[in-house]
């Protein structure tokens, strides 16, 4: 959501900046796809679910190559974030399939989801 200021908070930017990601074939989705992608270096960042297993040993090598990481909470939302679900006919995700880590490995597109994700990862270090 943008908030009354007119500036969109860190999640809003999140979904949008991977939706884009996704349309211009920008993702690496699940442990495999982003192990891949870790390990060819064709990375910008990385969205993680909070306290996996498999998250454990991503976290190391995004931390040893400086790769920005996000946690998120929980790993349905990512899975709907990133399309790994059905959307009916109302438009509401069904059969959401849960994923524990996404790279980013384009944005796609200048936006201004991208330069909140971009500030935000700015002001973290």
């Amino acid at each position: 959501s943008i908030t009354a200021g007119g500036v969109m908070d860190v999640n809003t930017a999140l979904q949008e900046v991977l939706k884009t990601a996704l349309i211009h074939d920008g993702l690496a989705r699940g442990i495999r796809e982003a192990a891949k992608a870790l390990d060819n270096y064709s990375f910008i960042s990385c969205v993680l679910k909070r306290s996996d297993v498999c998250v454990k040993l991503c976290t190391f090598v995004c931390d040893a190559s400086c790769l920005k990481t996000f946690l998120v909470d929980d790993n349905k939302k990512l899975g709907e974030w990133v399309g790994l679900c059905k959307i009916d006919r109302e438009g509401k995700p069904r059969k959401v399939v849960g994923c524990s880590c996404v790279v980013v490995k384009d944005y796609g597109k200048e936006s201004q989801a991208k330069d909140v994700i971009e500030e935000y990862f700015k002001c973290k270090k």
